[in-house]
Order: C-alpha cells, then sequence, then structure tokens
C-alpha cells in the first residue's frame, strides 16, 4: 500500500492531540475517518471537538464522520461501528488512541481514578478491538494500532504510579494476545510508544516538566502512517518507538518535530533505549518489511 486513500479508520481520541494528528495524516490520503471521543461541544480547558476535527479532516482532503462516544460503554462503541460501517461500507484500521492519565502512588490514587484509567484504557482497547474485529477481517490489510508501551517489567516503571502502568501495561498486553489469537487471520496488530514527552493535554498532568522540552505529536502520525501501510500479514505482535520506524523509512532528523528548536526533548515514561524499538529481534524483521515497503 502506498497510502490510505480509501481506508476508513476508526480512531479512538480523535479530537485533540495524537488521535487528531493520525486522523489528519490518513486524510491528507484520502481516507475515510470515523471520529471516536466525547467532546462535541468546546471544553473550557482543551483544545478540540469531534465536529471542529471533522472539519480540519475534510480540508484536508479526507471524509469525516464525527461520532460522541464514550467507549467505556460497549453499546455505544457497537452503536458507532455499526454508524461507520453503514457510512463508509466497512472498517480497515483501529487505533485505539484514548487514554486516561493519573500519575499517582497507590495512597493518592482514588478508586475513581483507578477505575476510569481501566476502564478506558485496558477495557477499551479490549472493548473496540472486539467490535471492530468482525470488519477488520474483510478487509485487504487490516490493522489494529495501540498507543502504549512496550511491556517491561522494570520495578521503577512501577513504583510511582502503579495504576497507570497497570492500564497501560493491560493495553500492550490486549496487543500481544490479539497478536497471537490473530496470527493466521491476516490482521496487523501492533502498538507504538515515543520515545520523548509529546505535546499533549495530558503533558500538563505531568508535573515538573520544563516548558517546551516535548515533540509534535506529528512524529507519531508519521510513525501510524508507515506501520498502517505496512502488510498487515507480515508485520504484527510488534512494539514500536516512532525512532525506530522513521529511521526504518530513512527519517533520521527528529529536530524538525521538537516543539521548541535546539531544545532536547524530556525521554518519555518507559521508555529504555536498550530494551525498546529495534534492539527486539522480532521488531527489528518487522522493521525491515517496513523498510523494504517504502524502498519499493
Amino acid at each position: 500500500m502506498a497510502d490510505l486513500k480509501g481506508k476508513t479508520l476508526f480512531i479512538t481520541g480523535a479530537s485533540r492531540g495524537i488521535g487528531r494528528e493520525i486522523a489528519l495524516r490518513a486524510a491528507r490520503d484520502g481516507a475515510n475517518i470515523a471520529i471516536i471521543a466525547k467532546t462535541d461541544t468546546p471544553h473550557p480547558k482543551l483544545p478540540g471537538t469531534i465536529y471542529s476535527v471533522a472539519t480540519e479532516i475534510e480540508a484536508a482532503g479526507g471524509k469525516a464522520l464525527p461520532l460522541k462516544t464514550d467507549i467505556r460503554d460497549e453499546d455505544q462503541i457497537a452503536a458507532a461501528v455499526a454508524k461507520a460501517v453503514a457510512t463508509f461500507g466497512g472498517i480497515d484500521i483501529l487505533v485505539n488512541n484514548a487514554s486516561a492519565i493519573n500519575l499517582t502512588p497507590t495512597l493518592q490514587t482514588p478508586m475513581k481514578r483507578y477505575d476510569l484509567m481501566a476502564q478506558v484504557n485496558t477495557r477499551a482497547t479490549f472493548a473496540c478491538a472486539q467490535a471492530c474485529l468482525p470488519h477488520l477481517l474483510k478487509s485487504d490489510n487490516p490493522h489494529i494500532l495501540t498507543m502504549s508501551p512496550p511491556p517491561n517489567m522494570s520495578p521503577h516503571w512501577f513504583a510511582n504510579h502503579p495504576a497507570y502502568t497497570l492500564s497501560k501495561y493491560g493495553m500492550s498486553l490486549a496487543t500481544f494476545g490479539l497478536a497471537a489469537e490473530f496470527a493466521d487471520e491476516g490482521v496487523g496488530i501492533n502498538s507504538l510508544w515515543p520515545v520523548t514527552v509529546i505535546e499533549t493535554a495530558a503533558l500538563n498532568m505531568i508535573p515538573g516538566l520544563e516548558a517546551g522540552r516535548a515533540r509534535k505529536p506529528q512524529i507519531l502520525a508519521d510513525a501510524a502512517h508507515a506501520i498502517l501501510t505496512s502488510p498487515a500479514r507480515q508485520v504484527s505482535g510488534g512494539f514500536f518507538t516512532d525512532e525506530c520506524v522513521l529511521q526504518a523509512i530513512g527519517i533520521s532528523d527528529f529536530e524538525p518535530y521538537n516543539l521548541t528548536p535546539g531544545k532536547e526533548p524530556f525521554p518519555d515514561f518507559f521508555y529504555e533505549a536498550d530494551k525498546n524499538g529495534a534492539n527486539d529481534p522480532h521488531v527489528a524483521r518487522l522493521l525491515k518489511i517496513i523498510a523494504g515497503k517504502y524502498k519499493n
């Protein structure tokens, strides 16, 4: 696949941030985008609504379907999937981007916040996959891409915010399990994670970060595009970083992605250079397939 023209993407958390950027990148190819998010009216503190992003998608050359959806509710997910299929004729790609974050230690984590992260992160990833898979299996190049980190059992990733880590690793284990279950069905099921902090609304929830030391979400959109245009049957079960994907397709200068020119961005949570990305033999093999597609 050279691009995503005519493909239908079901993207959660698409009203802002990384989800919006992935949608706009696909829209420039002429893709159809189901915008899955709860924000249908302007938020006093957060940018974007499903309708503002729909306008941007149409202006970029894509087709948009804004769907107000609470992904904690499987009935609302099912209704959104049915509407996307009725509108566009199917679903080719699911992007599990929506995520809740609360970086607190155990004794400072209200169970209400624990439940929110468990529902939005782990449960919704599984529920959206379950709802989309019957339609993905009919696509000629189906993908599920989840924004979650490579599983890493180093204790320090758990010590400061175990509830959040459990919920994000639940998303990653969903990738691991679904990729194994559907290995013979031709669905590419992968995860993608940034090497550095990314400028999103969640950035404001991370204490102690110097302003401007982050990358733009476009870096993840470009990496996601490379994965989603790869041959699904051959590229599955990978835990990719944005840098390793872009390096595989010939992009090694990441300075244009920096939020502030000349300022080195902070490393992101869950990233360890010796344990992530192309250092994993399976990921290294998958990157060669992705690179081969682009070189051709």
